[in-house]
């Protein structure tokens, strides 16, 4: 994944952190709190307005005004740019109601890809595309939709997941691009005073609500010329290609982070927020107190810290430390031990108490002497058996070396033949 850069492409938190402009969001919170209120009530006759007119010109106009009312401003380039047969527009994604701004100045449809269909999906503006049962049955619906001549032209977010629209683009995806083989781009800049314009994961209603909250949002489109597809481009070539005209437009850069990358960072940040602060323990190994983790409840660290136990007693050449750190941003032992078997990085050797020992290497990595998987399995069941019978097998091997250190070949002989004398028993009976 491609982590340069990918913090600066979603806003994690929705107020700012000047202090300056925060104390002006919460000296404007009480007329903000009136202005939503009294949004609310003009966006209801919005709504039925909305129902009421047919699809036109006029219902277009009128519909933009009172979306002005509700602070959400829309201005557009280049109109006489928009091609009246283009069956499909290629947009960027920045908020959740990119699609409605984009319907106020030409009618279009945007499927309802993810969510289930129903009032809610017809109520927010998108098509719903019936009883679809996989990726590529929808993908075929799509298609007969676009040859159809007398239907509305398609609107599609090859980015499948929104960004904060100031640092770069998702990376297209190219199913949107084997629609029709000519589509026109359009690019759209969204701005907003005092807070973030999303946050991940956010409640479409929760991002209507901070919308007739702040004074004004304000959407500019941009209509670009209609690029067509080469006949020996492929659909990934094309993706990249419009991408790149839609990022030199907004002068932003274009990434290859996708939705999944952005969902895996978002994981992950959550996961390691209490931990933000932690200091960096690879060059601190020694034994881990119950209070070395900044600003963490004494719930939080026992559990840590026996869980760092148990890591170390399955593989005790590890330094605490380096064990900890890993556990911060995995919080599963099994992850942690699987890592640490993987690792090529060598690690410093954990001092003991008054103990000397011949010179010899820094620290010899356990997949040096523990069994391990020979490839990554290319199937979810592959690499779940791989990582079983690794478990298995290192878990096997740190009982012999338990046993061989306390010299108990004996006692374990001991209790094979008491369980076999067990068995001889039972089947006797």
């Amino acid at each position: 994944m491609e982590t340069r850069g990918i913090e600066q492409m979603f806003d994690f938190q929705r107020l700012p952190n000047d202090g300056l402009v925060l104390l002006l969001v919460l000296l404007y919170s009480p007329v903000g709190l009136c202005l939503m209120l009294l949004r609310l009530f003009v966006g209801a006759h919005v709504f039925l307005v909305s129902c009421a007119l047919p699809d036109s010109l006029a219902r277009r106009f009128i519909v933009r005004i009172m979306f002005s009312v509700l602070g959400m401003h829309v201005r557009q380039n280049s109109p006489r740019l928009r091609d009246k047969s283009t069956k499909l527009y290629i947009c960027n994604h920045v908020t959740q109601f990119d699609h409605n701004i984009v319907n106020l100045l030409t009618s279009c449809n945007t499927p309802m890809l993810e969510d289930s269909a129903g009032f809610v999906c017809w109520a927010r503006g998108f098509m719903e595309l019936g009883a679809i049962s996989g990726q590529d049955e929808m993908e075929e619906s799509l298609r007969r939709y676009c040859s159809s001549p007398e239907t509305l032209p398609l609107l599609l977010f090859p980015e499948e997941d929104t960004t904060n629209g100031r640092a770069g683009l998702l990376k297209f995806s190219s199913w949107p691009f084997s629609m029709t083989d000519s589509i026109q781009p359009v690019a759209l800049q969204v701005k907003r005073p005092f807070v973030a314009l999303s946050t991940p994961d956010s409640f479409w209603l929760t991002e209507l609500l901070w919308t007739f909250f702040v004074p004004c949002t304000v959407y500019h489109v941009r209509w670009l010329p209609p690029v067509s597809r080469q006949d020996e481009e492929s659909l990934q070539e094309f993706a990249n290609k419009v991408q790149e005209l839609l990022a030199t437009e907004l002068s932003v850069v274009s990434t290859q982070i996708t939705k999944a990358d952005k969902a895996e960072h978002i994981k992950r940040k959550r996961h390691i927020a209490p931990y933000a602060h932690l200091e960096d323990l690879g060059a601190r190994p020694r034994p881990v107190p119950l209070g070395f983790m900044i600003r963490s409840s004494g719930v939080e660290e026992l559990r840590i810290s026996r869980m760092a136990q148990q890591v170390k007693e399955v593989l005790p050449d590890v330094p605490l430390g380096i064990i900890t750190r890993d556990l911060v941003q995995t919080n599963c032992v099994d992850t942690t031990i699987t890592n640490l078997l993987e690792s090529t990085e060598v690690f410093p050797v954990e001092a003991t108490g008054g103990a000397t020992s011949a010179p010899g290497p820094a620290w010899r990595s356990p997949s040096s002497s523990a069994p391990a998987a020979k490839s990554f399995g290319k199937s979810p069941v592959d690499r779940h058996m791989s990582l079983q019978e690794r478990k298995e097998a290192l878990y096997e091997f740190a009982r012999r070396r338990y046993i061989e250190k306390h010299e108990l070949e004996q006692y374990e002989t001991s209790e094979q033949d008491l369980i076999a004398g067990k068995r001889v028993r039972n089947d006797s009976c």
